[in-house]
């Protein structure tokens, strides 16, 4: 009994761990993108072009942050806690679907 204790302490740990790491890489992908969409409105002095280029950089946060979300569903699976996710991932992906719908209408990139 005590050795699924501390495994399940363990798991929860990994988890809490991943569930940082993932949210981290997304707020680096945020800054990143702010960047870029910076050096882009600079350098080429386009809204439209920084538009999407900050689009592609907040879909991709937006993963991440979906990815963290579930992590911390897994370890802790109470109801509210999958009402929450589902809220999240439905709201996250509706925001992803559009988002990706503007970017593929991006000059340069339609087929």
């Amino acid at each position: 009994m005590l050795e699924v204790v501390d495994l399940r302490e363990s798991l929860v740990a990994l988890v809490s761990v991943l569930q940082l790491l993932l949210e981290f890489i997304s707020v680096v992908c945020v800054v990143i993108g702010l960047v870029k969409t910076l050096m882009v409105l600079v350098q080429l002095k386009s809204g439209r072009s920084a538009r999407y280029c900050f689009g592609n950089w907040l879909a991709t946060a937006l993963e991440f942050q979906l990815a963290a979300d579930i992590l911390a569903t897994t370890v802790d699976p109470d109801m509210d806690s999958l009402i929450k996710l589902a809220i999240i991932a439905v709201i996250r992906t509706f925001l992803n679907y559009f988002l990706m719908k503007e970017l593929e209408h991006q000059p340069g990139t339609e087929k």
